[in-house]
Parts: C-alpha cells; sequence; structure tokens
C-alpha cells in the first residue's frame, strides 16, 4: 500500500476556480451544493482527458450491471490499497448510499478483511488485493468471484480496479485535496 503521508502538498496541478476558463466543465453532476469537486475541477484543466476519464469512470460507476454494494467494496478497497485518501473519502459518501456501513467502509481499511464479509465479498476483496499487488489474479480467488458471473462481469471487475488505481496515481500525484466536509481514512488507520 502506498503511503497516505507521501502526496504533496499543496497541489501540484491547482484546480480551476470560479471565473477561470473552463470551470464551468468540472459541473458533472457530482458537485455538493453547487460547487464542483476537486477532482472535477482539476481534471478540467484538460477538457479532452476529462471527457474520456469521465466517459469510463461514469460507467464504472453509474451504469455498470454489478451490484452497487459490491462495486463499491471493490472501490474502496482499491483506494485503500493505492493510499488515495480522495478515493476513499468520496466513495466513503458513495458506499454509505449503496448499503456499506460505516464500519464496513473502515474495515476496508484493514490488512485483512474480517469474518463480517460474505465469502463472496472475501472474494471481491481478495480479487482487489491481488491485483493492486501482482496484476493477476490467482485460479483460486477468479474461481471464487467470478463463479455466476457473465464475460462482461468479470470484465468490469478486472477495469474497475484497474480505472480507480489509474485515478489514485493521478489523484496522489497530482495533489488532489479532499473536501474539507469528507471524512477520509478511519480514525484507527
Amino acid at each position: 500500500m502506498t503511503s497516505p503521508d507521501s502526496m504533496p502538498a499543496p497541489a501540484r496541478i491547482a484546480p480551476l476556480q470560479p471565473g477561470e476558463d473552463g470551470y464551468e466543465l468540472a459541473t458533472v453532476g457530482m458537485e455538493r451544493d453547487g460547487t464542483p469537486l476537486n477532482i472535477f475541477t482539476t481534471l478540467a484543466r484538460d477538457p479532452k482527458l476529462m471527457a474520456k476519464v469521465n466517459g469510463l469512470g461514469g460507467y464504472l460507476l453509474w451504469k455498470s450491471p454489478l451490484p452497487e454494494r459490491q462495486r463499491e467494496i471493490v472501490i474502496l478497497r482499491t483506494a485503500w490499497r493505492t493510499g488515495s485518501v480522495y478515493e476513499f473519502g468520496q466513495h466513503r459518501v458513495i458506499g454509505g448510499r449503496a448499503g456499506l456501513a460505516a464500519a464496513e467502509v473502515d474495515a476496508l481499511a484493514e490488512g485483512k478483511p474480517g469474518q463480517q464479509w460474505t465469502a463472496e465479498e472475501r472474494a471481491l476483496i481478495a480479487l482487489t488485493d491481488e491485483l493492486c499487488t501482482t496484476d493477476s489474479v490467482s485460479d483460486e480467488t477468479w474461481t471464487a468471484v467470478m463463479a455466476g458471473r457473465d464475460d462482461s462481469q468479470r470484465m468490469e471487475l478486472i477495469f474497475l480496479v484497474g480505472f480507480y488505481r489509474m485515478l489514485a496515481g493521478f489523484l496522489n500525484a497530482a495533489g488532489v485535496a479532499l473536501e474539507a466536509d469528507v471524512s477520509g481514512w478511519p480514525v484507527t488507520r
């Protein structure tokens, strides 16, 4: 796991401010109280790249056939494994809306998954851990998590981890700050 202390401050790529050219691009339906999130005000510095990132990210987040709870378990675990406090904080909120309890979200920032998870959820956590560690998945984990899924869902699970690893690298390296009104890591972290 990446150290959360390695994130640069101040931001290496400053988010656009109200009135700057392109700021309106950052209002993509994920703003809070009319204010765009820092991820979008930063991505808006490159509108073409932002459109591509938001296209894939929007599909994986809102249009994927994966169950929301499972999707959020994978995203939160990926955020923890990559040291992305920004993604962990934002998906703490989204995960709560998808049915994850606060204690479950916090548990995803632990070394080993506890017994509070179903066998399928433990397999999703193992899949995420393996992809973050080896860029592959063991036969045992593949069998446990992919049984009963079609090829589309299998591909989406792999791309979900990969997309959020890529996004975490951008957020961490660019120094995108978590919004002040969003909790990041669990207190016990």
